[in-house]
């Protein structure tokens, strides 16, 4: 009887340092996927980064500053009450481009493809600084999911007659989840563009599992999507791209590198398959992961210009 309650116990204590690893475990991969970059409100930072990877965007920039033309815009969520942040690039247009970064960037990294839309093609640019990001409040990151209802709201505050949501890598997997959606009343024609964004969070935090740890989905994936639910009020698996977009009726454009290895290139053609109708693919060559425009700038124009004007 001695030796059974020992093999007992023995075994209660193997299960309980097991089941404390798994959540010890689950409890690090949240914090190491979700926690916002510690200089994230360091605008002077971004800006510099900003003109030393496109510097054509430096005398733009200024030229905006002169005349008043770009702005600082904060607003409160209706949802969580809190205060985020967005530059707003006045054009004095009837289009508007919502453009939205990607995973612990913030808006100043993505002023280049404002810039594209301002001065290419003459749009109105509003660039959120996604819940935890940037200089909007927020603790830890969404990975769009929850953001895609914030993002619904900068649409009301800026809209106008033409609408495009463009979004890269994190931002564009966001404006996919939107696209899923009811837009704003008001806008009469709205378009979406993906550019290497991933089908679900479940899919990209498998995969980088893997490819970082070496480690399988089971147990770890399943016990940090659960402590993700519990916390924040989302898990990995319902935070889909490829189910919102499977219920999309507004026109998308999708691009993606032919080299991406953090996204895979994979997921896009799985994402373009979702897609009923009204649906244009890019494969941006020797392109790695939001690379596209960087190795394409000419194309990458040509494209987005093309499929807006077919709207």
């Amino acid at each position: 009887m001695v030796k059974r309650h020992r093999i007992v116990w023995s075994v209660v204590a193997v299960l309980t340092v097991l089941v404390g690893a798994v959540i010890g475990g689950g409890f690090y991969m949240l914090n190491y996927s979700l926690a916002p970059e510690e200089n994230r409100a360091d605008t002077a930072y971004y800006y510099r980064q900003l003109f030393e990877n496109y510097p054509e965007t430096q005398p733009w920039v200024d030229s905006l500053r002169r005349v008043g033309a770009v702005r600082d815009t904060f607003v409160v969520m209706p949802e969580s009450g809190e205060r985020h942040h967005a530059l707003y690039v006045r054009k004095g247009s009837s289009k508007t481009a919502l453009i939205l970064h990607g995973w612990r960037n913030c808006s100043v990294d993505f002023l280049f493809l404002a810039r594209l839309y301002e001065q290419e093609l003459g749009y109105n640019v509003v660039l959120p600084d996604i819940h935890a990001h940037g200089l909007s409040e927020g603790d830890m990151i969404r990975m769009g999911w929850l953001d895609r209802k914030d993002m619904l709201h900068w649409l009301s505050v800026f809209k106008t007659d033409t609408m495009v949501i463009h979004g890269v890598s994190m931002g564009g997997a966001t404006a996919m989840m939107m696209s899923g959606e009811a837009m704003p009343e008001g806008i009469r024609t709205i378009s979406f563009i993906d550019d290497c964004g991933y089908t679900s969070v479940w899919d990209e935090f498998a995969g980088e599992l893997q490819k970082q740890f070496g480690l399988p989905k089971f147990p770890l994936m399943y016990a940090t999507s659960l402590l993700c639910k519990l916390r924040y009020g989302w898990s990995f698996g319902e935070a889909s791209a490829l189910d919102q977009v499977a219920k999309s009726n507004y026109p998308m454009l999708f691009i993606h590198g032919s080299d991406d290895g953090f996204v895979p290139t994979e997921m896009v053609y799985r994402l373009f398959a979702a897609k009923p109708s009204t649906k244009v693919l890019w494969i941006a060559e020797d392109a790695r992961h939001a690379e596209s425009y960087l190795k394409h700038k000419d194309e990458y124009l040509h494209r987005i210009s093309n499929f807006l004007h077919d709207r």
